[in-house]
């Protein structure tokens, strides 16, 4: 079977050559299936994909092991899988889904390898009124404290 770390250090070879992109998942199945999704912040080209996909098929060995190889895109929507992601879309609309709790959407405002910040609104009652009011509220949560974060797609 071929290894996944394997194949993540022949595509980073790759990615550390070409300005902004990033590796975000590396999969191999027992069937030897290996899926790369990989990220840039100006957006993955096909032709990016398809030097990378050639560029692994230059590493391995068909005769040794046979493989099935699919190169591709992270996918715009999709829940960020590594920080790069988070910091990408630093300043832009996000969802979470925390594990406890309904999903809301917010301002990405800062993240690091333990958690982020997103500016949201929530309904709170204000001193002297008898309606809670929407009021912008900065929330701090840690990765293991959500389900997923992902970009909110607008076609405003």
């Amino acid at each position: 079977m071929i290894e996944k770390q394997a194949v993540g250090a022949i595509a980073e070879e790759w990615l550390n050559a070409k300005e902004g992109y990033f590796l975000v998942d590396v999969s191999v199945s027992t069937d030897n299936v290996i899926v790369i999704e990989i990220d840039n912040r100006d957006g993955v080209w096909i032709d990016d994909c398809v030097d990378l996909s050639r560029f692994i098929e230059s590493k391995l060995d068909r005769d040794v092991e046979d493989y099935e190889l699919e190169v591709g895109s992270a996918g715009i929507g999709q829940p960020f899988k590594v920080l790069q992601q988070y910091l990408n879309h630093i300043g832009q609309v996000v969802e979470v889904l925390p594990k406890s709790g309904s999903k809301f959407v917010g301002t990405l405002l800062a993240a690091d390898d333990n958690g982020f910040t997103i500016r949201t609104k929530q309904k709170q009652l204000q001193p002297g009124s008898k309606r809670a009011h929407l009021v912008d509220v900065e929330l701090s949560m840690e990765h293991s404290q959500v389900k997923y974060v992902k970009y909110v797609i607008s076609l405003k």
